[in-house]
């Protein structure tokens, strides 16, 4: 198992440093920590495409918050389920770590994923959603 992290942030005078910082404290390598200074808007980032690329079964990505991952409601659920079911790596998300543990959701089966869809789906979902600076 391989611990790796993704850090975005929206623009480029943005300091990803408190990010990388919780991602180091986390056990967290260098050369496992992907950032990306682009918008959210859609997955078609440099080094988030790099990072899929590296993952494999049984690997744990960590996110700082689930807006880290993308802005567009339908990509974040997409995105989520591909890295969970089809590349089986898990994902723990920092600021609302005790709902967004893949691997406590895993443990739990069909009921796990069914609940799994309903946290992504309230969290993911915020009409009018404007990337923050």
């Amino acid at each position: 198992m391989v611990r790796m992290a993704y850090v975005r942030v929206s623009f480029k005078d943005q300091n990803e440093g408190r990010q990388v910082l919780k991602m180091k404290e986390l056990g967290v390598e260098d050369r496992f920590i992907f950032i990306d200074k682009a918008s959210g808007r859609n997955f078609d980032r440099p080094n988030y495409k790099t990072l899929k690329n590296f993952i494999r079964e049984g690997d744990l990505i960590y996110f700082d918050s689930l807006d880290r991952l993308g802005r567009d409601y339908d990509g974040i659920i997409e995105e989520w389920k591909d890295i969970t079911r089809n590349l089986k790596a898990d994902i723990v998300v920092l600021d609302n770590e005790e709902l967004f543990d893949s691997r406590k959701i895993r443990s739990m089966g069909d009921l796990g994923k069914m609940l799994e869809d309903q946290f992504l789906s309230l969290l993911a979902y915020e009409p009018n959603k404007k990337e923050k600076k």
